[in-house]
């Protein structure tokens, strides 16, 4: 695998990870009504999720980019499709309204239990895999180590940037709703998601094998 393949996927995904989303939108909220001790818990059952999805995508997809060109142009073209309808679908997000009951913020749960509703969460999202599906081969490489391990590796660099992302947000709740909730940020992230997946979409429309 090349450093700089590396380096761009960490950028591309800690950029996505800190875009204002479902994921992070339901840690937040959890965070400042039930405590980050539930953010933290709902944070880890999602990126375990993301390994599940990493394994999925790296054990099928790499057979088929290794057997056929014809398949990695069709998974290529998928992807870079997908990109795009994601960065359209950015297009059209409107501002999250936020809204905390605050009451509830003494509530208690087991930890795992929540650990298990974030997994459970991530890994029944289709989209999450598709994805993944559409993400994680833009930054392999044909020369080096089996393709398939370097998805896995790809996955879990993923899922240990977003868990950090994820427990920061946890963390820092109360401080961050101020900015979730400015209509400036909002404008400046949204554009900002929009022009990341687009890149993406054209680096893979006009990838080679």
């Amino acid at each position: 695998m090349e450093l700089q393949l590396i380096l761009s996927f960490i950028g591309a995904s800690v950029i996505l990870s800190l875009m204002p989303g479902p994921d992070n939108i339901f840690v937040l909220t959890e965070s400042l009504t039930k405590g980050q001790r539930n953010g933290i818990a709902i944070s880890i059952g999602l990126c375990i999720g993301v390994l599940i999805h990493t394994i999925a995508a790296a054990t099928g997809l790499s057979i088929i980019i290794q057997k056929s060109a014809i398949a990695f142009s069709v998974v290529k073209y998928f992807g870079a499709a997908y990109m795009f309808y994601l960065s359209y679908k950015a297009m059209k997000e409107k501002k999250p309204v936020l809204s905390f009951n605050l009451v509830s913020i003494n509530k208690k749960s087991k930890f795992s239990s929540l650990v298990k509703k974030g997994f459970l969460m991530n890994v029944l999202n289709p989209k999450v895999a598709l994805f993944f599906i559409a993400f994680l081969p833009q930054f392999t490489t044909s020369s080096g180590i089996n393709i398939t391990f370097q998805m896995i590796i790809l996955g879990l660099i993923f899922m240990l940037q977003a868990l950090l992302i994820f427990s920061l947000i946890s963390i820092l709740s109360s401080k961050l709703t101020k900015y979730v909730n400015n209509p400036k940020f909002w404008k400046i992230t949204k554009w900002s998601k929009i022009t990341i997946l687009s890149f993406l979409g054209l680096i893979l429309a006009f990838s080679k094998k």
